[in-house]
């Protein structure tokens, strides 16, 4: 079982996102939405002790979306993002397939520190930050 903030639950993994970024809210919406099994607990970085919980600095979670599995594994980036992918399965494992190829595999982690480094510019893009909604609990 993987660990929420509020103790173990049935999820395989956790998901950390930033939660005062609109475009890592719409993919974090994305991922609720489509994970019909919700095998993916989706959680703001900003959630009071979860950086701790994970062992993760404030400076790792700015910069990367993150996975805690619970086998211990941790991935951010485009490692990520592609095993939600195999973790939501039914029609979106396929999408993970290609960056078992090492060229791909580098086209994305490029592609996603790219997006990562400039979704401020980018933020009109994306949607109203999790943490900037009612009811958020981020600290």
């Amino acid at each position: 079982m993987a660990q929420s903030p509020n103790g173990p639950t049935s999820f395989q993994a956790v998901m950390l996102f930033d939660g005062s970024c609109g475009i890592c809210t719409r993919t974090a919406h994305w991922v609720r939405a489509h994970d019909s099994s919700r095998r993916i607990q989706v959680l703001p970085s900003q959630t009071p002790g979860l950086m701790e919980r994970y062992g993760l600095t404030r400076e790792q979670v700015d910069r990367s979306a993150w996975l805690m599995e619970v086998d211990g594994d941790r991935l951010d980036d485009a490692a990520a993002l592609n095993q939600i992918f195999r973790i939501i399965g039914d029609r979106w494992a396929w999408l993970a397939a290609p960056y078992a190829v090492p060229p791909v595999r580098w086209a994305e982690e490029h592609v996603y520190r790219w997006i990562a480094d400039h979704r401020t510019m980018l933020a009109r893009w994306g949607t109203v930050p999790e943490c900037e909604r009612p009811g958020a609990r981020c600290g």
